[in-house]
């Protein structure tokens, strides 16, 4: 009976069809909640029977019928999984939600027979064993490398019943960590916070405006609201004079999954930590960090301590000597008050103002965001030749979303480029790069479709966005994660764009970062939005002497983040039975100056906790950036930063050679030795911090 609705539905589910929209990119406009499960169900089907045929196949193993073979499985699952997990992201509504929780499930269901495949791992291995007889292409030898260690670190090889109850655990983690990202969502979602005349004291001009333009897009057309995404909640901080306010708008962010209600993410944390235990158990290692780690650049949790170790302590001695100036200045003003969190990104800005004669504000102005992107394209052309032309017909998920063509050097189509730049409610937080297809050829080219979502604040009344100088380097950083899986130029899916360890990934992204400050590229793009003057030669001078202001707090706010992700893997989790105790405990530990906040308290820190991706793995953005810091030397001591040979060394090295070759070997390729730890500190400032009371 099941034949004839198989049959309707691949000839009506535009998932299931072949797309003949341009580019054969998805067909968002035809595309509805219904038709994921089927369109699931079927790509589960398709791909649990080419594993199967793998498995199966009674001809001897070799690296076609086993690793290639692999390669070539679930390609509908693929497409229709980054199709789904695009909208849950960046355009969700229940019925997505809702389907999540399901998917979410049975994506667990359907992997862990595949990855704890006896037989198959068998075959895999046999082949590893011997990979040095095989004649196989480094890519090649990387990919069987990669495909033995995924399955061998999955428990391919326990007994059955570990395997049993490792499936079990993994099932039981995929549920909470869809769970987690639902809840956050969800506080997100619930909070707002009218402004009314009167609380609109030291607000810009700018920053009332996309406050309207978020009310307008909760249906308050007319009035004007605070919500909880970081873009609004830290422009509010460092502007707003209302301290009443500060406080009421801070506590919200820093309360979001820890609120006691039905989005609260305590007990989910609890028991993640506990089942991530056991699976490393299960498979030999001490602690989840242990077992993470030992697959990165950074090896072991000691190395990682020592990197965010040796960075904290004058980070820590920075932030403390700026706390003190802060408090001093609070008293000139004659406030009687200790300087609170809510409190330090306000007077941090009135300090800078004093010291470099700079705010954000007055910057502003002159980074509206279509300038910003233009400047994100320009550098990549004069870096590597390619070129940005928009495309307006294809299909997106949201009318916001701005598609983009990207021409290799010899003007053929290389990739297609997506941004969906604003905050809305339907959208998780922060932001992020994605793909909804990736590079390879293995059978003939195929063209990337590459994802950047942000959560800027949207001008009002047909006004442009403007950023902050935060906004502006998180456009470039997840342009430079864009730019890795549009360059990608490798064989094998798996080894595709960004697909290498994830203290490696962050590299071709705060790399990028390096160009959105630097004078050439702003004396070209920063342009008033009402005038079209350029930034004014002053005012650039003003900005680049500020940049290493309120570093130690930067700093101090993102390494205690990497230091309580590190000690929840590290330390057996029956010490995180209460999680707000232990988050206490080890920031006492630091000695974190109770004037700032961790970046991510535990409750909303979704990088680690809605997956494992992240997961004992915070640290690796600043284990990319001593990387990023000592590569954008090669260009600083070319005397050009677009220098030819050094940009045609980073195109082929880093941005093209996806997970094809060891990172440690990929940068040492480019740069010729390995990277000086010292440059990170050299980039933050914070080699010459005063010494820690």
């Amino acid at each position: 009976m099941s034949e004839p609705r198989q049959t309707t539905d691949s000839e009506t589910n535009p998932l299931l069809k072949a797309w003949v929209t341009p580019f054969a990119t998805p067909p968002f406009d035809e595309i509805k909640p219904e038709h994921f499960l089927p369109a699931f169900e079927q790509a589960f089907a398709d791909h649990s029977a080419e594993i199967a045929a793998i498995t199966n196949d009674p001809t001897a193993p070799d690296f076609a019928n086993t690793i290639t073979a692999l390669e070539r499985s679930g390609k509908l699952l693929s497409k229709v999984a980054s199709v789904f997990y695009d909208l849950v992201s960046a355009h969700s509504n229940p019925a997505i939600l809702e389907i999540d929780k399901e998917v979410s499930l049975r994506m667990a269901r359907h992997w862990n027979p595949i990855m704890m495949n006896a037989v198959l791992f068998g075959r895999i291995a046999q082949l590893h064993e011997n990979r040095a007889n095989l004649g196989l292409t480094p890519e090649q030898l990387r990919l069987l490398e990669r495909t033995y260690t995924r399955f061998h670190r999955s428990g391919a090889g326990l007994s059955e019943e570990a395997k049993t109850r490792m499936a079990e655990i993994n099932e039981r983690l995929a549920q909470l960590g869809t769970s987690f990202s639902h809840h956050l969502l969800g506080d997100e979602q619930e909070w707002f916070m009218e402004l009314g005349e009167a609380d609109r004291q030291g607000l810009p001009e700018s920053f009332v405006a996309s406050a309207k333009a978020a009310a307008e897009e909760r249906g308050m057309a007319g009035k004007a609201i605070v919500t909880l995404s970081r873009s609004s909640v830290e422009q509010f901080l460092k502007s707003s004079a209302r301290r009443d306010l500060r406080e009421k708008v801070y506590k919200a962010f820093t309360a979001r999954g820890d609120n006691g209600n039905a989005n609260d993410n305590n007990a989910t944390i609890v028991e993640v930590l506990k089942l991530r235990e056991e699976s490393a158990n299960l498979l030999g290692y001490p602690t989840f960090a242990a077992y993470r780690l030992e697959d990165s650049m950074a090896k072991t949790p000691e190395a990682v301590r020592g990197l965010l170790e040796r960075v904290w302590k004058p980070a820590r001695a920075r932030a403390l000597a700026d706390r003190d100036d802060m408090q001093a200045l609070i008293t000139e003003e004659g406030g009687n008050f200790k300087l609170a969190p809510w409190d330090w990104r306000f007077y941090a800005e009135k300090l800078r103002l004093q010291r470099a004669n700079f705010d954000d504000a007055a910057i502003k102005p002159y980074l509206a965001l279509d300038h910003m992107i233009a400047a994100a394209f320009d550098c990549a052309t004069r870096l590597f030749g390619v070129t940005f032309e928009e495309r307006k017909n294809v299909p997106v998920w949201h009318p916001d979303v701005r598609v983009w063509e990207m021409k290799g050097r010899d003007g053929k189509h290389k990739a297609l480029f997506y941004g969906d730049y604003f905050a809305r409610p339907s959208k998780r937080s922060g932001a992020w790069m994605t793909s909804l297809r990736d590079q390879q050829k293995l059978d003939g080219e195929v063209a990337p479709l590459i994802l950047n979502i942000c959560n800027f604040s949207k001008g009002a009344d047909g006004e442009p966005s403007l950023l902050s100088p935060d906004d502006a380097r998180t456009l470039f950083h997840e342009f430079g994660h864009g730019l890795h899986g549009m360059l990608s130029n490798v064989t094998y899916p798996s080894l595709s764009g960004t697909s290498v360890f994830t203290d490696f990934v962050e590299l071709p992204s705060q790399l990028y970062e390096h160009w959105q400050e630097r004078p050439e590229v702003l004396q070209k793009f920063a342009r008033h939005y009402q005038t079209g003057e350029p930034l004014p030669d002053d005012l650039l001078q003003r900005f680049l002497a500020a940049r290493k202001f309120n570093q130690g707090f930067a700093t101090v706010e993102f390494v205690s983040s990497a230091l309580i992700d590190l000690e929840f893997h590290t330390q057996p989790a029956s010490a995180a039975q209460d999680v707000r105790a232990f988050e206490r405990r080890e920031l006492e530990k630091i000695g974190m100056p109770e004037e700032i906040s961790l970046r991510h308290r535990p409750t909303q820190f979704g990088h680690i906790f809605t997956g494992d991706h992240y997961a004992a793995g915070y640290y690796s953005y600043m284990w990319s950036e001593v990387m990023d810091a000592d590569a954008f030397g090669a260009f600083e001591e070319a005397g050009d930063i677009f220098d030819p040979a050094v940009a045609k060394r980073l195109h082929d090295d880093i941005y093209s050679s996806g997970g094809s070759v060891d990172p440690e070997a990929a940068y040492e390729a480019f740069r010729g030795r390995p990277p000086e730890p010292d440059a990170l500190l050299r980039r933050r400032g914070l080699l010459d911090a005063p010494k820690a009371g």
